[in-house]
């Protein structure tokens, strides 16, 4: 079975209705999956895929378990090369949050990139703390999980901000990436600039 065959297949399990309230869908599957691409820490197997189920999946048999099981370790790998690489990151959505933004898949994408960052928190954070806030601020704006927050408000009011914010996400996870795992190589966006 090719890549995109198992992918096909992955997605029609996770986009399920049969799936936990709070399992991620394939979509936001795919940003929890480039979040722990991305992190310094590397998450065990069994963790990550335990907390992207909420709760055990009722498989039809060992081997469909052993089926999605090794399409997501397959993706996450796949994630990450595309991470490593000279090439633009690309979403498995568009980059536009539309009408309804709690129905697009861009703030499910979000959702599930957040969850991942949630599951180490404190290492996306501890060597760079304002560089890595800022980079994630047009993630964690897609996302709406902090429109409580005054400022997030004031950025979702505003909704020729918001469009520049969403479209740097790609260069955001490019840039996410070297901070956190080639840390020698600052993205040109984090260079001194001279006077």
């Amino acid at each position: 079975m090719s890549f995109a065959e198992q992918l096909t297949r992955l997605q029609a399990f996770l986009d399920a209705d049969e799936l936990h309230d709070e399992a991620l869908d394939y979509v936001a599957a795919h940003g929890y999956l480039t979040a722990l691409s991305i992190c310094s820490e590397s998450v065990p197997e069994r963790e990550w895929i335990d907390a992207l189920f909420a709760e055990e999946p009722h498989y039809a048999d060992a081997a469909q378990r052993e089926e999605i099981e090794s399409t997501l370790l397959a993706l996450k790998a796949h994630i990450a090369r595309q991470l490593a690489s000279d090439e633009e990151f690309e979403l498995p959505c568009d980059l536009d949050l539309g009408e309804e933004p709690d129905d697009s898949d861009l703030r499910g994408w979000c959702i599930g990139f957040m969850e991942g960052v949630f599951l180490r928190e404190a290492a996306w954070f501890e060597t760079a703390e304002e560089e890595v806030s800022e980079m994630l601020l047009p993630i964690m704006v897609g996302s709406g999980l902090f429109d409580d927050q005054p400022e997030f408000a004031d950025i979702a009011a505003d909704a020729n901000l918001m469009d520049d914010m969403i479209v740097q996400i790609p260069e955001a996870l490019t840039a996410l990436y070297l901070l956190c795992n080639a840390p020698d190589e600052k993205p040109a966006i984090l260079k001194p600039r001279h006077h």
